[in-house]
């Protein structure tokens, strides 16, 4: 579609709009159907044991590079969430008011990247793809992005994602030159019989969790976060918190712990310390903020330190209750995110000493932002518990102390901050000169009740993922047992 709207006249607005409303909608309806007819393949003779839909086409066969594609139980879930979360955000797009011809055609780029990177199985061309998703980012937010801030925005973005891609980058090619191929599931074969040495997985495992913890905002690297959603255009920031930000949680499950287990056992006790960065210190930053968009921004990234701990756990439990957060986080995120952009486009500040009692001028928002930031706490009935306390019971036998400070800062500091939100947006008289606002109107309702109903339908049904996942345990249980081995 984006290749179809570079030949549309700019004058033709609507067509920019519904065309990427279109497309993402298709992408949604398919991966519901990926969802519902997934089984993994049980042909232990497979190198691609555990994938389905599996497609493979020679790309650069001098590089041993193919366009290599295929979902398991844990990019099944992704590929849906990051469906559901881009439907959302072109239908979100409608503030984009210049240049909607460029802004549409970038939005797809995104989300086809990102979906490919979270499908392919060679890779060389997950990183292709995740870059393919990145690039639109910086010129979203330095084009289409608001405040005054948004170019310092852009640039310190640029600079800080571009260090972490250089560095996964740099770990992916010490990989291929070992194993001289980019098929993830050949190297994760090779790799129990043909191992990197020591030094050699220490090496590339340290350049894969700071690389791509950069990428996902792990502390301290994590500056740059808060700072671009604040700055970027609503769906923008619905895609790269929601979804775009996954991708680097996603290739340290499916890349660096089965490829590198010694570099595991090395860099994972470091990793669960530096996670209590993110809940604690990102969590008291979002206590200090006026701006709604701040305060998200800073608690999006205080909840990565949840997958985080589940992913230092190295457990089954942990593991599985990490993937399952990053699903909800992805969700809770584009809602949070839409909500603000709405806020936003009616009143134009996010400043919360500004504005109060909105639940009464726009109850329809004011609910589901009620529910968004009581979900942000962890409250029993959105996925986002489900998946905290399954990080929680997976941790606690490995990281007790850990994991006993991460739940304070979840249960103390997370309900700070977000029922503070709640309180001074929500309730209380409204100022004299408060801005005018107006409810969200008609089908614009459809995104914001599309990412609720699947945040509480995993959260009362948190089944259907964990059946997903399930059928990836035989490797996830590898994986763990590798690392218990050295």
């Amino acid at each position: 579609m984006a290749l179809v709207l570079m030949a549309v006249p700019r004058e033709n607005r609507a067509v920019f709009r519904w065309g990427a409303i279109l497309a993402t909608l298709g992408s949604l309806v398919l991966a519901l159907f990926v969802f519902a007819k997934f089984e993994p393949s049980t042909d232990l003779s497979s190198i691609n044991h555990g994938y389905a839909f599996v497609q493979t086409a020679e790309w650069i066969p001098s590089l041993g590079i193919s366009f290599h594609v295929g979902v398991d139980g844990v990019s099944v879930l992704l590929v849906l969430m990051a469906a559901i979360v881009s439907f959302a955000a072109a239908c979100c797009a409608s503030s984009i008011k210049a240049r909607e011809k460029e802004f549409a055609i970038l939005l797809l780029m995104m989300t086809g990247g990102i979906l490919g990177a979270f499908m392919a199985l060679d890779i060389f061309l997950m990183y292709f793809l995740h870059e393919l998703a990145l690039i639109p980012t910086f010129i979203m937010i330095g084009v289409w992005g608001r405040g005054e801030n948004r170019e310092f925005a852009a640039y310190k973005t640029t600079l800080y994602l571009s260090l972490g891609a250089l560095l996964a980058l740099v770990g992916l090619i010490m990989i291929y030159l070992h194993y001289e191929t980019f098929n993830l599931p050949e190297i994760i074969h090779r790799a129990q019989s043909e191992p990197m040495t020591t030094g050699q997985q220490g090496l590339v495992f340290a350049l894969l969790m700071f690389g791509l913890g950069i990428l996902v905002g792990l502390w301290p690297f994590h500056t740059w976060a808060p700072l671009a959603y604040g700055a970027a255009p609503t769906a923008t920031a619905m895609m790269h918190a929601g979804v775009i930000k996954k991708f680097g949680l996603f290739m340290i499950i499916r890349v660096a712990l089965p490829i590198l287990p010694d570099g595991a056992q090395q860099w994972l006790p470091v990793l669960a310390w530096l996670c209590l960065g993110n809940l604690l210190y990102c969590g008291l930053v979002a206590m200090r903020q006026r701006d709604l968009n701040q305060l998200l921004g800073n608690a999006s990234v205080a909840h990565m330190g949840f997958v985080f701990l589940g992913i230092a756990s190295m457990s089954v439990i942990g593991l599985t209750g990490a993937v399952m957060v990053m699903v909800a986080h992805g969700l809770l995120a584009a809602l949070a995110f839409a909500l603000s952009g709405h806020l936003h486009q009616q009143a134009r500040t996010l400043d919360m000493d500004k504005l109060g009692g909105l639940l009464a001028v726009m109850p329809f928002w004011g609910t589901l932002l009620l529910m968004a930031l009581l979900a942000g706490c962890g409250l029993p009935g959105f996925a986002n518990f489900a998946g905290e306390i399954t990080v929680f019971f997976g941790a606690w036998k490995t990281l007790p102390l850990i994991t006993g400070i991460a739940a304070w800062a979840a249960l103390v500091i997370g309900a700070v901050y977000m029922l503070r939100a709640a309180r001074q947006l929500l309730h209380g008289p409204r100022a004299d000169d408060a801005p005018h606002t107006d409810d969200i109107p008609g089908w614009h309702k459809l995104p914001f009740i599309i990412l609720l109903g699947a945040l509480l339908l995993f959260g009362f049904a948190p089944k259907l993922l964990t059946d997903k996942i399930e059928t990836a345990r035989e490797s996830l249980e590898h994986v763990v047992e590798m690392y218990k081995r050295k």
